[in-house]
């Protein structure tokens, strides 16, 4: 079957959105086109917050202004009806006299939610609603989850050998450096994924052990907040998590433990500690959370249902014994074959809206 004109705009506005993933918290991924007797005339994205909105630059775009009045405006999430750092985008279409809009998906925040398209539709807009939504949603997935579900969207990581284990055994004194299961093109693909996030963590067991920077290296982008959870609070000072290139926050019920620029936060006995973090990052407005290990961290989150997908590595290597790997029910994204290891792709579906993030 042949694809209408409207999804394959809506399909160039994603595309265009996804240039800047990992840019624009807390603003949402939002690309545009402008289409005039079925040939896009300009196109733009938002590119960081507090920058011009996609409208905005894909209309400014346009050489021939005069074209506008007989041209449709696509963009994959409605546009905003409220002033912030930018005005309003709706009213620039509407100032611009663009006769047609077609919207991937609402914006549910509170800010819009219906607002943008109930004020086009009011100037005389023709305004279409729905085109090629799950796929408009799924690239918004860490907006809309926290505006949606009142906290931050959880990806989880991790690698396994053939047999299920996340690492060997290791001897009672060991150098703390990472027991690699997978390749390198998949390292590099871990650093793409951590430069999308804007949290990452992991347990003080991984950090002892594998002695991680949890930054990105072998990509280009902002570097994720560190997080650590540790009861005990007990950290080499030595280790790489102390290095001040970007914010660590320690999750400890030990509140008088030595981890020197380290935010320190107190756990309760109220709640678990999986729960507690991620109220945390809701209330501090953090968007993401990349889970990276080790497994009592995945278990846990795993256990209480605190987790949207997870990213799992499984490797050709054989280890017999060690740290067995976490189970996880969920539906099968998709497979992707590395020379050393296949890549799984899970995602957790709990209800109809969490079913418009899948492809």
């Amino acid at each position: 079957m042949k694809e209408s004109d409207d999804n394959k705009f809506i399909r160039r506005c994603l595309e265009l959105a996804a240039k800047a993933e990992g840019m624009t918290y807390p603003n949402p991924l939002v690309g545009s086109v402008i289409v005039h007797d079925g040939k896009i005339i300009g196109e733009g994205y938002h590119l960081r917050a507090g920058g011009p909105h996609a409208e905005v630059n894909a209309i400014n775009s346009v050489l021939s202004k005069d074209k506008l009045k007989q041209s449709t405006l696509y963009v994959n999430l409605e546009p905003c009806s409220h002033f912030g750092k930018t005005p309003p985008c709706a009213d620039f279409i509407i100032s611009n006299s663009i006769p047609r809009v077609v919207v991937g998906t609402l914006d549910t925040s509170d800010k819009v939610s219906g607002r943008g398209v109930a004020k086009l539709r009011s100037a005389g807009c023709e305004v279409i609603v729905g085109i090629s939504e799950n796929e408009c949603r799924r690239l918004n997935r860490r907006f809309f989850t926290f505006n949606e579900k009142k906290r931050p969207y959880i990806t989880l990581k991790w690698a396994q050998s053939a047999d299920g284990y996340l690492d060997i055994v290791r001897p009672a004194k060991f150098e703390p450096v990472p027991n690699w299961i997978s390749g390198k093109p998949e390292r590099i693909l871990v650093h793409k994924w951590r430069a999308s996030e804007q949290a990452i963590l992991v347990g003080a067991g991984t950090v002892r052990a594998d002695n991680p920077k949890l930054n990105v290296r072998e990509w280009k982008g902002n570097n994720p907040i560190r997080i650590i959870l540790s009861s005990s609070g007990i950290i080499d000072n030595r280790l790489t998590a102390n290095e001040k290139d970007n914010t660590v926050i320690l999750f400890t019920n030990n509140m008088d433990s030595n981890f020197p620029g380290a935010v320190k936060v107190k756990l309760t006995s109220e709640k678990p500690a999986s729960e507690q973090i991620i109220e945390y990052l809701h209330l501090a407005g953090i968007q993401s959370l990349f889970i990276e290990g080790g497994a009592k961290v995945l278990t846990q989150f795993i256990s209480n249902g605190l987790w949207d997908e997870a990213r799992i590595f499984k490797g050709v290597n054989y280890f017999k014994d060690g740290i067995i790997a976490p189970v996880i029910n969920g539906t099968l994204l998709s497979v992707t074959k590395f020379s050393g290891s296949s890549l799984e792709i899970y995602l957790k579906v709990e209800s109809q809206a969490h079913r418009n993030f899948e492809n």
